[in-house]
């Protein structure tokens, strides 16, 4: 009985280390928290060829799928998001934990003056630009992945040409799949912005509509409004909101090119 006691006191402490190397081995939410985002993914590439054998065998609820599941009392920043729930497939974004309850996963964000990034092609639209920590376009195929797991809300922000902030909310946010041109879905507005994706007219209604770029026209317009507005986005002919331009951030109501900044918020409806 003894030496049996043994053996199994011995496998008790050989298991107990390797669970304790292995939790050394991963980038804790804590730490995350500090990474810069080039930092994060090559710490995030790391661990995952070292954890694959067990990314299979983990629950999904370890990984965050937005920022709502980032713990409540965080502080705003870039964090690692996998919409999957699994290393399969992650990205960088920038989680607003201040805003309204906090939650918000940012997919865009722009700033009068700031650099001209958003004048790219189709390809570039779709993976995303941009520093998550300051001008961005998270990238419609991580939107994509995003606002097809759960039920999203939006709010637009946009800064008025005297800095006053404006909100456009919409009670339900989706952006299709590249087959179907990553067309905006928008559900009921609440705000003080003023419906400029919606209700102004019937030929620049926003909602519906395929994600457009300077290569790859789909609006309905008989020029390309990409090219002509500086930037990618859901064009009808063309537009009364438009958010990814350099030095025209367009809202229609207040500002027209010369909105001091914007940005884009997701967050789960029941969140």
């Amino acid at each position: 009985m003894a030496h049996q006691f043994l053996v199994l006191t011995v496998c008790l402490a050989i298991t107990s280390l390797a669970d304790n190397q292995s939790a050394t081995n991963l980038t804790t939410p804590e730490e995350s928290k500090n990474l810069k985002p080039q930092d994060a993914v090559s710490d995030q590439q790391d661990a995952s060829m070292k954890k694959a054998d067990m990314s299979s065998s983990r629950s999904t609820t370890a990984y965050p799928k937005d920022c709502s599941e980032i713990p409540k009392g965080s502080p705003s920043g870039p964090q690692i998001l996998y919409p999957q729930g699994t290393f399969s497939s992650y990205f960088i974004a920038f989680c607003d934990m201040s805003s309204d309850g906090g939650g918000w996963t940012v997919i865009q964000r722009n700033r009068y003056g700031s650099a001209n990034i958003w004048d790219q092609t189709w390809q570039m639209y779709k993976s995303g630009f941009g520093s998550v920590a300051a001008e961005h376009w998270l990238g419609n195929e991580n939107i994509y992945q995003l606002t097809s797991q759960k039920m999203y809300k939006v709010r637009f922000v946009i800064y008025d040409p005297s800095n006053n902030l404006r909100l456009a909310n919409y009670d339900y946010f989706a952006v299709e799949s590249e087959s179907l041109g990553y067309a905006l879905r928008l559900g009921r507005y609440s705000g003080n912005a003023g419906d400029a994706l919606m209700t102004y007219s019937s030929s620049l209604m926003q909602d519906n509509m395929k994600f457009s770029t300077r290569d790859r026209d789909q609006d309905f317009s008989s020029t390309n409004c990409a090219s002509t507005n500086g930037g990618g986005w859901w064009y009808n002919s063309c537009r009364y909101g438009q958010l990814n331009s350099y030095n025209t951030i367009y809202w229609y109501g207040f500002c027209h090119g010369n909105c001091k900044g914007s940005e884009i918020l997701i967050k789960p409806v029941n969140a």
